[in-house]
């Protein structure tokens, strides 16, 4: 007798085994067991502006640039992560500002262009449950030396990027401005899944924008420091990065106008993204 599919209960491949755990469920299909998330996050991020033209040709239908093309670069070290037993992991994403305008829905906010990260159980659960365009790299720990913080990602033995923030000043660290909705506008960061039908290629399972909602300003960071900062992504020829090189060398090709600043964060806690949803 085939096996029952649990009405409300998050499945993955592959299924005949139960109930899948990740993030958003815990052992047997339950829900809600992993809260208060009480993860460890240290972000170092630096953010540069561009020109508009290589931006705007990158983003899916219905995206269109919100003011100007400022680039952000930033990775995330997390520890401490209660769904995967204490344990952590590390993310490098790239996000430029956008306006999503759908039929239905107006959403305001940064575009998550891609999210590197270190261990393939969130890349999973990332892609194939909230739409993101996940991918995975090396990332260690950033390097702490004479007043910079280096942060390098590679592939295979194929270093294709370096951050280093330096001159850091601790700051106040303010809690995020409250969420304004204007007019039924949305908030928040947006994605665009994607996933191809099998065996008639070319064509999608899935292809629409998603949302994670902004939930409200949230907690000011444990601390906070601010000061400058560069980033270089290195070109890639297909045999140093076989399946990458075409998002390494589109980052690698914006020009640097002017950098606009870097920073480094240290927060406690982080949410489940269970408030996923698509929008149209």
């Amino acid at each position: 007798m085939p096996y029952p599919l649990r009405p409300g209960t998050m499945y993955m491949m592959p299924t005949h085994f139960g109930p899948m755990t990740g993030p958003r469920q815990g052992p047997g299909g339950k829900a809600g067991v992993f809260s208060p998330d009480q993860r460890k996050i240290m972000t170092v991020s630096v953010r540069f502006l561009t020109d508009a033209g290589p931006i705007e040709s990158s983003l899916p239908p219905g995206f269109s640039l919100d003011g100007e093309p400022v680039v952000e670069v930033f990775a995330s070290y997390m520890t401490e992560i209660a769904w995967l037993a204490g344990r952590g992991y590390n993310v490098l994403g790239v996000r430029v500002p956008v306006v999503f305008e759908g039929k239905q829905d107006r959403v305001t906010g940064p575009f998550l262009m891609v999210l590197w990260e270190n261990l393939t159980d969130p890349i999973l659960t990332g892609r194939e449950q909230l739409g993101f365009s996940k991918v995975y790299c090396e990332l260690p720990d950033p390097v702490v030396h004479d007043g910079e913080t280096h942060c390098t990602a590679s592939w295979l033995g194929f270093r294709f990027l370096d951050l280093k923030v330096r001159g850091l000043q601790e700051v106040d660290p303010q809690a995020p401005a409250p969420v304004q909705h204007d007019n039924g506008t949305l908030r928040g960061v947006l994605h665009y899944k994607y996933m191809p039908r099998t065996g008639t290629w070319g064509e999608a399972d899935a292809a629409y924008a998603v949302l994670s909602p902004d939930q409200g300003p949230g907690a000011a960071p444990q601390a906070a420091y601010r000061g400058e900062g560069e980033v270089a992504f290195h070109k890639a020829r297909w045999e140093d990065l076989p399946t990458q090189y075409m998002i390494v060398n589109a980052l690698q090709a914006l020009a640097i106008k002017e950098y606009r600043g870097a920073a480094i964060e240290h927060r406690v806690g982080g949410g489940d993204l269970i408030d996923q949803r698509i929008v149209t």
